[in-house]
């Protein structure tokens, strides 16, 4: 038995699904983990990111955000009565470190989404490198957006190639504001639906706009292209974009001469997780 079956045993009426059921372990273990000094820092990262990640799929799985947080908070009570001292205790801790050791060496992981995957790169490299990226096609243009840097994952950056060689002056990145709206916006069609259809309406969105526009280097232009722009957002919006519902979407709008917008859509899916995994290298 693990350390979910010592926080939950015999709860009744706890029928839920496999990613939930994870999504439960992980908290309690990482509650336990922290409480009872269990784990080294680098394990408790990789832990946290692993339980982003299940939080992520038990949501597409179709298990309701507050039912979630209701679990949530459930695991952490159980959890935080555990007897440090108890052999089960320190036998399930000792299993989650033979399970996450190579997880918590792993430089590179891909998160997979219902339309869009996100790449995780934590490696050591003098160049600049995405760290977090997901790709997108919008009409005959692409984007790669995400966290990028040397070190470490330093900016939110859009980085845009336009097959007509349009220059945007600006972009913004528009997404759903939590203060006005009670949780995510989600729509008929479910995974199906289109990633423009993933977005409450604009009355309910917040907008940041880009802080620093250069020519993109290619270090972060896709092999195949040239030229390009490269966009940086505050890091407040990587904050507010972390804080969204994986089934969510983003939009990153360019601004043209004229008026014009081009509109690239973003998934929102594993991004808290995939930042998780970042810090990791860092500590």
């Amino acid at each position: 038995m693990g350390l979910l079956g010592l926080a939950l045993v015999a709860a009744p009426g706890l029928a839920f699904g496999q990613a939930a059921d994870l999504f439960v372990e992980r908290t309690a273990t990482g509650v336990a983990g922290e409480r009872c000094g269990l784990f080294t820092p680098e394990l408790t990262s990789a832990l946290a990111a692993a339980t982003l990640q299940a939080r992520g799929a038990a949501l597409r799985a179709g298990m309701d955000a507050k039912a979630l947080d209701a679990l949530d908070r459930d695991a952490r009570y159980r959890a935080a009565q555990l007897d440090c001292r108890n052999p089960r205790v320190i036998a399930a801790a000792e299993r989650v470190r033979t399970a996450f050791s190579a997880y918590s060496k792993t430089a590179r992981m891909t998160y997979p989404g219902e339309a869009a995957d996100w790449r995780a790169d934590r490696g050591s490299g003098r160049a600049a490198r995405w760290r977090l990226a997901q790709d997108s096609r919008f009409g005959a243009d692409r984007m790669t957006f995400g966290l990028a840097g040397w070190q470490g994952a330093s900016g939110l950056l859009a980085v845009a190639s336009f097959a007509d060689g349009g220059s945007p002056y600006a972009a913004r990145l528009v997404l759903r504001d939590g203060t006005k709206t009670l949780g995510p916006y989600l729509v008929a069609g479910g995974k199906a639906a289109p990633l423009a259809r993933k977005l409450p309406p604009r009355s309910a969105t917040r907008g940041y706009m880009a802080e620093a526009r250069s020519a993109a280097g290619p270090d972060l232009l896709p092999r195949t292209v040239e030229t390009g722009w490269a966009f940086r957002f505050p890091a407040t919006a990587a904050r507010a974009l972390a804080a969204l519902d994986p089934r969510e979407a983003v939009a990153v709008e360019f601004l043209f001469p004229g008026e014009q917008v081009r509109t690239a859509y973003v998934e929102v899916g594993d991004f808290a997780a995939g930042q998780a995994f970042l810090q990791m290298a860092a500590r």
